[in-house]
């Protein structure tokens, strides 16, 4: 079984996560893909987070329930923080021996890559799948790294975009699916009320 594991704090998740992870599972060979929800990016600010069973819930909803190839982890919320994609990817190989697993990363993670825990075993033990990010060079990047580039619909928004809009007020229904604006709202994530 070939699997996506697409890490991230989706904090929310949003259309755009939702658009690439249905190419990669529709133009890949990737047969399902997981949502890896990451309960604390070492490289980002925590302030802004909203709890993990709050993120976790919301990427459950936003999966359509015929969908089967579209799966939540919640393997990080286990396992020592912050988390680190290399622990957390080592223990799924140890965990599922007879999967193969593919890295989805933006190009904008990978401009950072250095900075991530062992990163050349990250990157040359794994197969690496990314996608284009506004104000990439994504060429430039294969060029450095054993990498390949996925031609994953290119998203002009963002989770912190999606955050600003509901703590000023303004509507998000063209940027989240219906399920996670309604959880949003229902549990006052993100006003700044």
């Amino acid at each position: 079984m070939k699997t996506g594991l697409y890490f991230g704090s989706f904090n929310p998740i949003h259309n755009g996560h939702l658009s690439i992870a249905n190419y990669i599972v529709d133009f890949t060979e990737v047969n399902e893909l997981w949502f890896v929800v990451s309960p604390q990016n070492p490289l980002k600010e925590k302030d802004t987070l909203a709890a993990d069973y709050h993120r976790l819930e919301m990427v459950k909803r936003s999966i359509p329930f015929n969908e089967h190839r579209l799966i939540v982890c919640d393997i990080e919320m286990h396992m020592p923080r912050p988390s680190y994609t290399i622990d957390t990817v080592n223990e799924l190989k140890r965990k599922y021996p007879n999967r193969t697993f593919y890295i989805i990363l933006g190009s904008d993670s990978m401009e950072s890559i250095t900075k991530w825990k062992e990163y050349n075993e990250l990157l040359y033990n794994n197969k690496i799948l990314v996608y284009p990010r506004k104000g990439t060079n994504i060429f430039e990047i294969a060029e450095k790294y054993p990498i390949r580039i996925i031609h994953a619909p290119l998203v002009n928004y963002s989770s912190t975009m999606v955050r600003e809009k509901v703590a000023k007020g303004e509507k998000i229904q063209d940027f989240v699916p219906e399920f996670v604006m309604d959880y949003i709202k229902d549990n006052d994530l993100y006003s700044t009320k």
